[in-house]
């Protein structure tokens, strides 16, 4: 099983690995469109107006600009621990046992505006680029990732849970993977979609798929999981899961 998560516009500071090295990343055919998007953000970055224009910063995000100039030699650390937000937050990799956390390697992948797809354990740096960025000079981010991102995840021989945002998911999608839905259910039996709390679940999701000692193969199962984790789950069709909340 392969679960792919959505980033997060908020990173972790610093790590301890050495500088970036794209052909150790998950998927290295991705490297020609992961160095040109590396290169064309180091170059943008001299140009506080553009950065700012292109990433959506305001004036109190300009420290967003000096990680970008860095990215090449800036120090690493696993991206599982890179990102950080609502949805890692209740994933709670932390406090994982180190089977849980071995688990979470093996399963867990990470969408990026900036490197497509890695796994939560590459070695990546800090930086600012999100799916809906439009970099002066290029092609949008879908133009430039759908084809063959989605071409090298359609290759992941697994079952694969899309736990990524819209956005995401567009930048290269996965034909026959499982999404999941989180909608809200009120007293009157109405639902609607959830957002606020949508990667809240999500992480909680994606928590009870490393923790699990089940091999989660299809949808069934995947139900399954998720409700022992304590989720009000439905299957709605073979390839979407609803997450029911109050």
């Amino acid at each position: 099983m392969r679960v792919l998560l959505p980033p997060s516009e908020t990173k972790s500071d610093g790590g301890r690995g050495a500088p970036i090295r794209l052909e150790d990343l998950w998927l290295p055919e991705l490297t020609p469109i992961r160095k040109q998007l590396l290169d064309a953000l180091v170059d943008l970055s001299s140009d506080l107006d553009a950065s700012s224009a292109a990433l959506g910063l305001g004036p109190t995000q300009l420290a967003e600009i000096e990680r970008n100039a860095d990215l090449w030699d800036a120090p690493t650390t696993p991206a599982i621990t890179r990102y950080t937000g609502v949805l890692y937050d209740a994933l709670d990799y932390s406090s994982l046992t180190r089977a849980g956390k071995a688990k979470a390697t093996d399963r867990l992948a990470i969408g990026s505006a900036l490197f497509g797809i890695v796994r939560a354990g590459d070695m990546i740096p800090s930086y600012r680029l999100s799916g809906g960025s439009k970099l002066p000079g290029l092609p949008t981010l879908t133009s430039l990732w759908k084809r063959d991102l989605s071409a090298a995840l359609a290759g992941v021989d697994d079952f694969v849970v899309d736990l990524r945002s819209g956005i995401y998911q567009q930048l290269g999608p996965v034909p026959g993977a499982v999404t999941a839905t989180v909608l809200t259910e009120k007293p009157d039996g109405s639902r609607s979609v959830v957002s606020h709390f949508n990667k809240h679940h999500k992480g909680l999701a994606a928590r009870s798929l490393v923790t699990t000692r089940r091999t989660v193969a299809d949808i069934n199962t995947l139900a399954a999981v998720v409700s022992d984790g304590g989720q009000r789950v439905e299957i709605a069709s073979p390839v979407e899961l609803v997450i029911l909340t109050d």
